[in-house]
């Protein structure tokens, strides 16, 4: 870059007291001077207003003109105190002219709704394309990928129930159901009841005890039309077994010729299946519209 010893360890210091923070915060940056009677009297208010908002990612970094010029040089500052907000390694704003603390807040709370910061001064990426390829993967049957995704989101965003949802079910459709309640078991509190991990721990739930094959095959011949008890048994070791075509079938006849026995239990089954799946899933949809048939006609 053509810079001497000095300017180089100048630029190495910008780097570590700027740039670095500001890649996962917003970096209030002053250029300041000991002899500087303005900047004395507005630093009092910079650093107030950077400890009101450090828990929303917002730190203070300063830069004596004096003794950093080759910076202020290149910042082309003309008059102190000259105070930007940096992001990422860039300027995002001038704050000069906001010299009280009301007119700081109110500029950095317009910056803070704009910029990808999130509280704690984690950076905050937009998970959902991450999500939507996690599902399409799993979908297509490659679970092993899908675990990889998923595992990698929560490594982005650990309060992403979807996020966990996802690795919970890839995880259990590999066959790693010990693995998966491990995961289950350990969650956060406040995930507890996300649909997403309700959802995952539902299909957990259906195929915790999967059939040997020759297991499955005894229970399909033992569920008769006479037999509910065993036709509930075949359905819930079908879908274990990954057959949801013929676990959905054999619930849909039982509602058809009794949807009160048992308490509804084929209805309740039928649900938890389709939770296990996800609602929004076109083969759910399909087995609802069949449902609706029998139950309203």
């Amino acid at each position: 870059m053509g810079l001497n010893l000095e300017e180089q360890k100048a630029v190495d210091r910008f780097r570590a007291n700027v740039v670095e923070p500001s890649m996962h915060s917003l970096v209030i940056l002053d250029f300041w001077a000991e002899w500087c009677g303005p900047c004395k009297a507005l630093t009092p208010v910079l650093e107030k207003v950077a400890a009101d908002y450090a828990d929303k990612g917002v730190v203070l970094a300063k830069v004596n003109v004096d003794e950093e010029g080759f910076i202020a040089g290149q910042f082309q500052v003309r008059s102190i105190p000259t105070v930007y907000a940096i992001f990422q390694g860039q300027p995002v704003a001038d704050l000069t002219n906001a010299r009280s603390e009301s007119q700081l807040k109110a500029t950095l709370d317009q910056l803070l709704a704009k910029l990808p910061i999130k509280p704690g001064g984690a950076p905050a990426q937009d998970i959902a394309p991450l999500l939507a390829m996690g599902e399409e993967v799993l979908a297509g049957g490659d679970a092993e990928r899908a675990a990889s995704i998923f595992s990698q989101i929560v490594e982005i965003d650990a309060g992403s129930g979807a996020a966990y949802g996802g690795l919970i079910r890839a995880m259990t459709a590999l066959g790693e159901v010990d693995e998966a309640e491990a995961v289950l078991n350990a969650l956060p509190a406040e995930l507890a009841d996300d649909a997403e991990v309700a959802r995952a721990r539902a299909a957990l739930e259906l195929v915790r005890n999967k059939p040997a094959d020759s297991e499955l095959a005894a229970l399909e011949a033992a569920a008769t039309p006479d037999n509910p008890e065993g036709q509930l048994a075949y359905a819930e070791a079908a879908f274990a077994a990954s057959d949801r075509d013929k676990a959905a079938d054999t619930l849909l006849a039982m509602i058809a010729a009794d949807r009160e026995w048992n308490e509804g239990a084929a209805r309740a089954k039928l649900l938890q299946i389709f939770e296990a799946v996800g609602l929004e899933d076109p083969w759910v949809a399909g087995q609802r519209r069949r449902l609706s048939l029998i139950l309203f006609g």
